[in-house]
């Protein structure tokens, strides 16, 4: 066994050995080796084969020895010699062979797993995303993964050579002298103890160090993205921000060099042991050649094997810890399978028809599902707080929106809006009630066909870290140069577009930091007309912007809306004047339903809310400002 084999594996957690696993683990754990059946047994074939030649080397050696070198026979020598010479090519050959197939089989694992995590990840509601930390998650798809995965390769291996290394070994060393044999094993003990002492010690310190590491990454990612440099920029204090990660960094400094040392101290206990042990060899074995009673090839040959056998003996003695940990990483990755999406299709699910869609909310009541639904403690980074449910959000919501309508939804902050509008696009399901869209249970619909015909456009227009193109085409991948230049014009932005050096294939940055607000607005509408869904929802796109990028924005609204069943969450109540129906809602309940004008005269919430936000302008300001942006008229979207 390598030297850096035998210390990862002594540094490892010792504590897991102790670990129950969940029934049923290692049944499962085997279904994943199915498809790598035939190139396991091959592995194990060739590993099987390379330990065998652990052994025939020394024997090969003693017969040079005792039949070549001291009856000077040199054809024995030379003969003895090219069969040794052979092996050794023979040895590395095997060794690539044996890399291919552990390669093939541990990267194909790791596909397989990451994969497999990584879909089913995405399938999990917003919730879930809210509650887990992404470095956790990312560590499932990495750490874990590869961890799993070693399962079938390092471990694996390890066991079966060290195994039949052991028992060839011992057994030719009982066949040369089992007298020497049997000292050399008294020895034991004396190997393995330093073993054990440096064993604990370096699985505290490499669990420490991995800490301190999670520590300064955990750092580095929050102040090195765009948002938290800003941050830094604008409330930090750069000398105490370098303070403080020279702190973390000295600790992972200090960490680092205690297990360097460690690991040097262990290496010398056990070369100093395996010394102790040649040193009987010889010293024993020497006096029995001198007597007659054992061949100088014999003694050659078992102290060769001698520094054959303690390496595999010692990994035997952490097979356990080596085996549970690779099964624990496992358990980790199913943890993440087990957890069932609120949000899924059902077998049987249909498309939405073709044709013009309305939307129906028939009694709909809502609460948000409690940690334990949506989440994993292990993911989370403050697990021990409120995991319960949460309350009633919405109750007995009727609504129906006709084709072509634009409905708006208007309220105080917490009344509800987003949570129905995140029920339409089915980011949830209705705790009672249904809501349906063509007449047809939301959860009865595949959800590509209702992903394809409902488009959102958020208050905070999110693009990936890559170009104007790249970030268009994920509406659809399908579309043409001519396509998007269209949906870029209709959504006012095909200027800023052509005017940037590399055109279409600018990256936008981080979020799309490289653009403004209503920039990045246009963008994420342009992205939906792309798409061309049916209906439409808008989660105040246009609440945070100034008045310049809220004209453009809107203009770029009225293409996206047009000829389209919209629902609108209002923030600037100018905006919805000409709604077919507005909406408003209060602690989760619809109080109040009708035009603008008809709400005005009611006296109601909206009356107080639109007072509210038109108390300090003049009448002639509330006017030019609601003349710059008012969505289309319900005839205009007939």
């Amino acid at each position: 066994m390598q030297p850096w084999m035998m210390m990862r594996s002594m540094s490892r957690d010792r504590s897991v050995a102790e670990r129950t696993l969940a029934p049923g683990t290692r049944r499962r754990v085997l279904s994943y080796a199915a498809p790598y059946r035939s190139s396991i047994l091959a592995f194990l074939g060739v590993v099987v084969v390379n330990s065998v030649l652990v052994v025939t080397v020394p024997l090969l050696l003693k017969s040079l020895v005792d039949d070549g070198v001291i009856p000077k026979d040199s054809r024995v020598v030379v003969r003895l010699a090219l069969v040794v010479a052979a092996i050794a090519v023979l040895d590395a050959l095997l060794s690539v062979v044996q890399r291919w197939f552990s390669a093939r089989i541990g990267e194909g694992l790791i596909k397989d797993l990451r994969t497999e995590v990584f879909g089913h990840v995405l399938r999990q509601p917003i919730a879930f995303f809210t509650r887990a930390q992404t470095g956790s998650l990312v560590s499932r798809l990495n750490s874990d993964v590869i961890g799993a995965q070693q399962a079938f390769t390092s471990v694996l291996s390890n066991v079966v050579s060290n195994i039949v290394s052991v028992i060839l070994v011992v057994g030719a060393m009982l066949a040369l002298s089992w007298q020497l044999t049997v000292g050399a094993l008294l020895l034991v003990p004396l190997f393995l103890l330093p073993a054990k002492i440096m064993g604990r010690r370096l699985a505290a310190l490499a669990s420490r160090q991995m800490t301190l590491n999670a520590d300064i990454g955990t750092r580095m990612t929050e102040r090195f993205n765009v948002a938290g440099a800003l941050l830094v920029k604008l409330f930090g204090d750069p000398r105490r921000e370098e303070a403080e990660y020279d702190e973390r960094a000295t600790n992972v400094r200090d960490v680092g060099i205690q297990i360097a040392l460690n690991r040097t101290l262990f290496m010398a206990a056990l070369t100093l042991v395996a010394a102790l042990a040649t040193a009987m060899i010889y010293g024993f074995g020497g006096l029995m050649a001198v007597s007659g009673s054992l061949s100088v090839g014999t003694l050659l040959a078992l102290a060769a094997l001698l520094a054959r056998l303690y390496g595999p003996l010692t990994s035997l003695s952490n097979v356990r810890v080596d085996i549970m940990t690779a099964l624990i990483s496992f358990e980790r990755v199913f943890e993440v399978l087990d957890l069932k999406p609120l949000v899924d299709e059902r077998p049987g699910a249909v498309p939405l028809p073709s044709g013009p869609l309305g939307v129906e909310l028939d009694g709909v009541s809502f609460r948000y599902p409690s940690a334990d639904e949506v989440s994993l403690a292990s993911l989370e980074s403050t697990a021990s707080g409120d995991r319960r449910a949460g309350g009633q959000v919405l109750h007995d919501i009727n609504l129906t929106v006709q084709p072509g309508q634009l409905i708006a939804l208007v309220g105080p902050s917490g009344a509800g809006k987003t949570t129905l509008t995140s029920l339409v696009s089915r980011l949830y399901d209705p705790t009672s009630g249904a809501v349906r869209i063509g007449g047809l249970d939301l959860r009865d619909i595949t959800l590509s066909s209702l992903r394809s015909r409902v488009g959102v456009v958020t208050q905070e227009a999110h693009l990936f870290h890559d170009t104007i193109r790249a970030n268009l085409l994920y509406a659809r991948p399908e579309a043409t140069e001519q396509e998007m230049a269209l949906v870029l014009r209709s959504a006012q932005i095909s200027d800023l577009v052509d005017d940037l050096p590399e055109g279409l294939d600018t990256v936008v940055g981080d979020r799309g930091h490289r653009l403004s607000g209503g920039e990045k607005q246009r963008l994420a509408i342009a992205r939906l007309l792309l798409k061309a869904p049916d209906i439409v929802v808008l989660d105040e796109a246009t609440a945070h912007l100034d008045s310049e990028s809220e004209v453009a924005v809107q203009r770029a609204l009225d293409a996206a809306l047009a000829g389209r069943t919209s629902i609108v969450i209002a923030h600037r109540l100018s905006t919805i004047r000409q709604a077919d129906l507005i909406v408003v809602l209060d602690h989760g309940r619809v109080i109040e339903t009708g035009r603008h004008l008809e709400l005005l005269a009611a006296g109601g919430l909206y009356a107080d809310l639109h007072a509210t936000q038109f108390a300090d302008e003049s009448p002639r300001t509330a006017d030019e400002r609601r003349d710059a942006v008012v969505l289309p008229s319900g005839p205009a979207l007939a």
